[in-house]
């Protein structure tokens, strides 16, 4: 007689299986969580403030603003040529400030003053708010004073001519480094950097620059280009800059009539020079 098979119970405990799985599966989850945390974070970091720094770099804006058009209305917005998004041509736009002119004027004026640039005593740079070119103070000042050295003249003369092309407004500002001055004419870093930019002022007129397109500005040391700490980064920050506004950079001037400023002749390109 065969045996008769016990009866078998069900097995309540096999949950147990899927569960032992999941755990499984979940601490290898954060096994590579962790790990992918942990990559070298000073990297990284660098890679992505090297990006921003290039999105945010003024020589890309001024860039991106002559590829656009540069244009902009009264809140800001723009696009390439016209005022305002999708909207209507600005008045008398083939005789009011040109970002394209300031654009061929960087070469241009690169080339004539390349020995003052190897020199040292000048620089040029597409900035947000335009050309900029930028003087050491020793280029063009003797120590404390604001009586421009005459061996710096013909350099005056060379963008006092390129400004006379275009009828874009021209900002004289002038810097000092964070040493205070007090002497029997400056009683302070504001006054000597407001003296300065003011006799680049008169030699820009003196040489035929329209006076209406000019204006001066003394920051003192409040816009250091570096650390006033150190000899080397107080010579820097003693400067005097010539910037020749584009689009971006009138906004927030006042308006003013151009008078008898019509630009001697329009900067077609550099090369044709």
């Amino acid at each position: 007689m065969a045996r008769k098979k016990p009866e078998s119970h069900p097995n309540h405990e096999r949950w147990l299986v899927s569960y032992a799985d999941f755990i499984t599966l979940l601490f290898a989850f954060f096994v590579v969580m962790y790990a992918t945390s942990q990559v070298d974070k000073s990297k990284a970091k660098a890679v992505s403030e090297s990006v921003k720094d290039a999105l945010n770099g003024e020589s890309f804006k001024s860039v991106v603003n002559v590829i656009l058009g540069g244009t902009v209305n009264d809140k800001g917005q723009g696009n390439a040529l016209r005022k305002g998004p999708g909207g209507v041509m600005p008045k008398n736009s083939s005789s009011g400030p040109s970002d394209a002119a300031i654009v061929d004027l960087l070469p241009l004026l690169s080339k004539q003053l390349e020995d003052e640039i190897q020199a040292g005593n000048l620089q040029i740079s597409m900035g947000a708010r335009g050309l900029v070119i930028s003087f050491t103070q020793a280029a063009l000042f003797p120590s404390g004073e604001d009586v421009i050295a005459e061996a710096i003249y013909p350099s005056i003369h060379k963008i006092a001519a390129a400004i006379q092309k275009i009828p874009n407004p021209v900002r004289m500002e002038g810097h000092t480094d964070a040493v205070p001055i007090h002497n029997s004419r400056f009683r302070s870093n504001w006054e000597l950097s407001a003296a300065r930019s003011i006799a680049l002022l008169e030699l820009l007129t003196k040489f035929g620059v329209c006076k209406d397109q000019l204006s001066i500005a003394g920051y003192a040391d409040t816009a250091p280009v570096d650390d006033n700490e150190t000899a080397a980064g107080r010579q820097k920050n003693r400067r005097a800059d010539i910037i020749i506004l584009n689009q971006a950079g009138i906004q927030g001037e006042p308006e003013r009539g151009t008078g008898a400023c019509a630009p001697a002749a329009a900067v077609k390109s550099a090369e044709a020079r």
